[in-house]
């Protein structure tokens, strides 16, 4: 008790050197939680966004698709078996065909990806509906805002397309621009045209066929797609952009390091400073019967006790700082869509219990051992040459 009394007595009459250091400390543990809860609500929003307007509960690839490899396309079509069926009129499912096609946007051509979609479907938040009536010979079809605005389309005009069925026979029609949807989701926006499933069919000459079967959201049971289909799972789906997130917060990594380095070498200076200035503090107090390590537990807990008054001046301001930006959000530069995220205009940030905690716990352990090293010095000392201000 008498070793914490004389900590905390030269803390608080260290002055100003001590406020710095507190505040230092506290400005890189803010910085660091809320950077991390940055990271961490924007995997939550992309991952929601994703779920609700691409992938819901999982899917079913046909066994010949690879999203990543677009020859696989032509082959990458099948029945779909009948305890599917049942499941698509239970509501539980959503197929969507998927064709190669190529598009003439004002006498330019283009590849693009055909995507066929019940209209009435309930298990992808995508204005589907649009599609279910069309006042014209032409082909009802939806596109989203990147693809509008990269071709000069918008709602009311026709598209030309052209695609091969598959019995190998290219055939052509006009596709008249429904709806041009706003989504923070690329993956169903870039270089597709979405379309009524019965119509690309016929097209197609593939009636009840498709790529995909989407499972409804939080759906309790996942049916069997037989040997022509095989179901991918949320860590399947998501995989990449976990990887990117993983890759992004990896390099903030090096950021933290850099400004929690240089925290803790404001705690090492001062703690050096501290060793150099009180020889002959040290000394008396040895000669009055404290040991060497006595006097290296008073030093390392001075520095333990800055961490402390870090970590309560870091909640004083940062709690109700990120409680603003969690309740608010921050503005996100168009920038980041164009990154490949597919995330809102505004990014708000998610913070746990475990990310303060573990913050915490890394800071406060890391200021005992910087605090600690300076004092090895003291093992060697002489209270004599304390005494004379001189330390071996």
């Amino acid at each position: 008790m008498l070793i914490l009394k004389l900590a905390f007595r030269n803390i608080t009459h260290a002055g100003l050197r001590s406020w710095l250091n507190v505040f230092v400390l506290s400005f890189a543990f803010v910085m660091i939680v809320m950077t991390e809860g940055l990271y961490d609500g924007m995997l939550q929003q992309v991952k929601d966004a994703i779920i609700d307007s691409e992938i819901g509960g999982g899917q079913f690839f046909q066994k010949n698709y690879d999203p990543y490899d677009p020859f696989s396309i032509e082959n990458s079509h099948s029945k779909i078996p009948e305890n599917l069926q049942n499941e698509i009129k239970n509501g539980n499912a959503a197929a969507v065909l998927i064709v190669s096609a190529a598009i003439f946007p004002k006498g330019h051509v283009q590849s693009a990806l055909l995507k066929g979609i019940d209209p009435m479907q309930k298990i992808v938040k995508m204005p589907t509906w649009l599609l279910k009536d069309s006042y014209t010979a032409s082909i009802p079809g939806l596109i989203g805002s990147r693809m509008a605005e990269s071709m000069g389309l918008q709602a009311g005009d026709y598209l030309s397309i052209r695609w091969k069925n598959i019995n190998g026979t290219f055939d052509a029609a006009d596709v008249r621009i429904v709806e041009v949807m706003n989504t923070d989701v690329q993956s169903i926006d870039r270089d597709q045209i979405w379309v009524p499933l019965n119509s690309l069919q016929k097209m197609y000459r593939a009636p009840d066929e498709a790529t995909i079967i989407t499972l409804k959201k939080n759906i309790s049971f996942y049916p069997s797609g037989g040997p022509d289909w095989a179901f991918k799972n949320h860590d399947y789906l998501l995989k990449d952009l976990n990887n990117t997130v993983q890759q992004k917060k990896n390099t903030a990594s090096f950021m933290f390091i850099l400004l929690l380095g240089m925290a803790l070498l404001a705690v090492f200076d001062t703690q050096v400073l501290a060793i150099f200035r009180r020889r002959k503090e040290m000394g008396t107090l040895m000669a009055l019967g404290m040991t060497r390590w006595n006097v290296i537990m008073l030093f390392t807990l001075e520095g333990c006790l800055l961490g402390i008054l870090a970590l309560i001046a870091g909640a004083a301001y940062g709690i109700p700082l990120l409680a603003y930006f969690a309740r608010t959000g921050l503005n996100v530069p168009q920038v980041a869509g164009q990154a490949g995220i597919s995330i809102g205009a505004v990014l708000y940030p998610k913070y746990g219990l475990q990310l303060y905690v573990v913050t915490s716990l890394i800071l406060f352990v890391s200021v005992v051992v910087v605090s600690f090293l300076p004092t090895r010095r003291i093992t060697k000392l002489k209270p004599t040459d304390a005494l004379r201000g001189k330390i071996a």
